[in-house]
């Protein structure tokens, strides 16, 4: 099977949506995780200046899964891609790479 990992960088108001619509078509084994990007904010009260990279940046939300075939990573991509609009040209990224290998962790 070509498992494939879908990365996304979605403004943190979209992130519920993202997850309930993955998670009502039974993606699971999600992961969420909040960072400092470079997204245009929606509103000023979004945006802060960070002294580490010298610039303003927003609290995004990066989210992380694993498909088990091509027909679910599209289906996956489109959800995000649908629920994760802002209303901007730019709402964020998705990321979609080929894995390799990948090892359970046992008892």
């Amino acid at each position: 099977m070509n498992k494939r990992e879908i990365k996304a960088y979605v403004h943190r108001n979209r992130i519920g949506d993202v997850v309930g619509a993955l998670s009502a078509a039974g993606f699971s084994n999600l992961s969420v995780v909040d960072v400092q990007g470079l997204l245009q904010a929606l509103d000023k009260k979004e945006q802060q200046y960070s002294v580490e990279i010298g610039q303003k940046v927003i609290t995004e939300v990066k989210l992380e899964l694993v498909c088990e075939d091509e027909s679910r990573t599209a289906e996956a991509v489109s959800l995000i891609r649908e629920h994760g609009k802002t209303g901007q040209p730019e709402a964020g990224w998705i990321y979609v790479t080929e894995i390799r290998e990948s090892f359970e962790i046992g008892n």
